[in-house]
């Protein structure tokens, strides 16, 4: 008989604990709490899109009214942020700018997630050639700049929200897949992949149901920082006229009303800009925010 088998156990290297999900929950919403301008940007989001719901159905006029009587008309207690040479009240036109400038956000962000996380994943899963050849793809693709390679297609679109969201979607998902794609090589080797594997769980499964869900924080912080991007793409679309036309308020269109009267009007720009530089760095400011929250070195220390 082996005298090593009667050998006490070495408890000198520590096992981590499992922590169920609800316990990483807490811990990440009070690594949350500790980031105050990611609080900053969550109020900046929830009151922005609250106001893009809610204000245009409760304003007396609508984005399209037009009273020439009070054209150029600077700000009062009739018309809180002025009106525009039309007579339209720039208020309103605001609130239906935040309406489609975060429609547009979160659009793109949806097909990032559904396009992006597919296509890495599939990549990350398979490996060789199909990775590769896959990767490549996204590489030749990744070397066009972003906002050229959206230009090209409203060109070949033409302007309108429908192909806004058809370029945004086309040409968002890159980032979100090398990052998919990167996650998934550094899960693939994992204990409960292979036991999956072994069990004869389809690719498809092992790919939704096991290896996804644990890439969701990377996913989920990709998502919410690829918003602001989508927003100032497409107010710069509509900025230069490939975007929104008018009379559809956007806040692109009304920043490009607003630079030709600034001498004489600075607030029919200086609004739109603002809320436009608020959401964008509300999102900021949360992307950055769950990005600490989500990371698992901050959830021990925040567990201890």
């Amino acid at each position: 008989m082996d005298a090593r088998e009667f050998e006490p156990i070495d408890r000198s290297e520590r096992v981590e604990p499992y922590v169920p999900p609800q316990k990483l929950r807490e811990r990440g919403w009070r690594q949350m709490k500790k980031n105050r301008l990611a609080l900053w940007g969550m109020v900046i989001v929830i009151v922005m899109t609250a106001a893009a719901i809610a204000g245009p159905w409760l304003a007396p006029y609508t984005y399209a009214d037009q009273n020439l009587v009070d054209a150029n008309a600077w700000p009062s207690s009739a018309h809180w942020f002025g009106t525009d040479s039309l007579g339209r009240d720039l208020f309103v036109r605001v609130l239906y700018g935040a309406r489609i400038s975060l429609s547009i956000g979160f659009a793109a962000s949806l097909i990032n997630f559904f396009i992006g996380v597919i296509y890495g994943g599939i990549a990350g899963l398979a490996g060789g050639r199909t990775d590769r050849m896959l990767m490549h793809i996204v590489d030749v693709l990744y070397s066009i700049p972003m906002l050229l390679y959206v230009i090209l297609l409203m060109v070949v679109f033409k302007p309108g929200l429908v192909n806004i969201y058809i370029a945004l979607g086309i040409a968002y998902w890159l980032n979100m897949a090398r990052i998919v794609r990167g996650q998934i090589l550094s899960l693939k080797q994992q204990e409960y992949v292979l036991a999956a594997r072994s069990c004869g769980t389809s690719t498809w499964n092992v790919l939704c149901r096991h290896m996804i869900p644990n890439c969701m924080g990377p996913i989920i912080v990709t998502m919410t920082l690829s918003i602001p991007d989508a927003i100032f793409t497409e107010a710069f679309l509509s900025f230069i006229g490939l975007g929104v036309s008018a009379p559809m308020a956007s806040w692109g269109v009304l920043a490009s009303e607003g630079i030709s009267s600034i001498r004489s009007f600075p607030f029919q720009l200086v609004f739109p800009a603002v809320a436009l530089c608020l959401t964008m760095l509300g999102f900021m400011f949360l992307g950055d925010g769950l990005r600490d929250a989500l990371d698992p070195q901050n959830q021990k220390e925040a567990g201890r």
